[in-house]
């Protein structure tokens, strides 16, 4: 059994060795932080399985810190705070925010390895961190998202959330499902089908959530049908999510009566590459995630360089082609540090990947062949090949949809044919 690892937080010097003393002779390893900063960086790096905190601090107080933490829903293990006679109050407060128990001080030994041994027992029952809605960033584009979605909380009318492949729908979808319901995430579309009425029942109060749903047949759109009707009487909420157009897209034939009545309650999704500022802080919230998830007690953190790559590049698989690149890192890397030479190495795996036809493979020789060779041209014709290359990049994207290519470059289609022609670009 691997020897649990406990961060102590206090200013005060002589409590931290005291505690700290004491539990290394207990057997736990033991980490000290004096201010709100080291905390951050040592629960980041090391992963504690308890904490003990203490309220006051120069930097910032103890009830502030677990409620960041709390916030951040990455809370990782359980949270004892410390508190003086006076505080008390603030540390029973602590307890409805999210903290374990508290001890106050003088600490005695009885009392502080009771605590501990219980504090660990909890921590085997706490929830798995998952990604959600309130650690994918914090730029204004996720808090626009955050903020249009609140206003959708309180509904319970049908939901169509339309994002890219991969991206942040089931994300959003459980940010709008109310606590403690029945939630379903459908994978077996034949279950709408053929039993839309058991699917109801057995979710009463909760949420349905069919992700791609223009993968669905005939017969199983006549079930969503049947879901959407009748979910009101069940206090059911339905939510959809499709990364393809409902309408335009070739290979979906999609019954518009179930569109008009999913079309009030949709919402455009950003895709990660909208919001890449928030890149470096995600990619480390995943690599925290795994590394709790697994077994493994070698530590990993990414250098800066490392992170600013993933920050340039292009997700076209978004936040779970992240996740998955991420993982990669965190088993393969060598050393403590990912660095930014383990990204370069795992990108060329991730491109071999991809389809050769996508725009990232296309893109991506481009860039690395293409750009000296714009440079040399005159301004004219570097504009040129500037712009064929940015038209070319979106319809590869956009399956040759040219209303979506107007959309993206503010060019009216009557002019974007006449400029497609003259580039030499052919539509299909």
């Amino acid at each position: 059994m691997s020897i649990k690892k406990i961060l102590v937080v206090d200013d005060e010097l002589g409590i931290r060795e005291l505690l700290r003393d004491i539990l290394i002779d207990e057997g736990f390893e033991i980490f000290v932080a004096e201010s709100a900063t080291e905390a951050r960086e040592l629960k980041k790096s090391k992963m504690p399985d308890l904490i003990l905190l203490d309220i006051w601090m120069p930097d910032c107080d103890g009830i502030t810190l677990l409620k960041e933490w709390v916030n951040e829903k990455f809370l990782t293990s359980p949270v004892v705070m410390m508190s003086g006679h006076g505080t008390i109050d603030t540390a029973l407060e602590a307890t409805k925010i999210g903290a374990f128990d508290f001890l106050e001080k003088p600490i005695t030994l009885q009392k502080l390895l009771k605590t501990v041994n219980e504090a660990l027992k909890y921590a085997n029952n706490l929830p798995k961190i998952e990604i959600n809605l309130l650690n994918i960033g914090k730029s204004n584009v996720i808090q626009d998202l955050k903020k249009r979605l609140d206003k959708l909380v309180s509904l319970k009318t049908p939901l169509l959330l339309i994002g890219p492949q991969g991206g942040c729908a089931k994300i959003c979808a459980q940010y709008l499902h109310p606590k403690n319901q029945p939630w379903i995430d459908v994978k077996d579309f034949e279950v709408v089908s053929n039993a839309p009425a058991d699917l109801l029942d057995q979710h009463r109060g909760g949420s349905i959530f069919l992700n791609e749903i223009s993968h669905l047949t005939k017969s199983q759109q006549k079930g969503l049908n049947l879901l959407i009707s009748k979910a009101v009487n069940y206090d059911v909420r339905i939510i959809c999510a499709t990364s393809k157009s409902l309408t335009q897209a070739e290979d979906v034939d999609f019954d518009k009566r179930i569109l008009n009545e999913l079309l009030p309650g949709s919402l455009l999704l950003p895709s990660i590459n909208e919001h890449k500022e928030d890149i470096p802080e995600l990619a480390s919230s995943i690599l925290t995630m795994h590394l709790t998830k697994s077994d493994k007690s070698d530590y990993k953190v990414f250098d800066v360089a490392a992170l600013n790559m993933m920050r340039a590049m292009n997700w076209l698989g978004d936040i779970e082609e992240l996740e998955s690149f991420v993982f990669n890192l965190m088993q393969t890397s060598l050393l403590e540090k990912i660095t930014a030479e383990d990204v370069k190495r795992v990108a060329n795996q991730f491109n071999l990947l991809h389809d050769k036809n996508k725009s990232s493979k296309k893109s991506k020789g481009t860039h690395d062949q293409g750009l000296d060779e714009i440079f040399n041209k005159s301004l004219r014709d570097a504009r040129d090949e500037f712009e064929r290359m940015y038209f070319k990049h979106h319809l590869n994207n956009d399956d040759q949809s040219m209303v979506k290519l107007s959309e993206v470059s503010g060019v009216e289609r009557t002019h974007l044919y006449r400029k497609l022609k003259q580039l030499g670009i052919k539509v299909k």
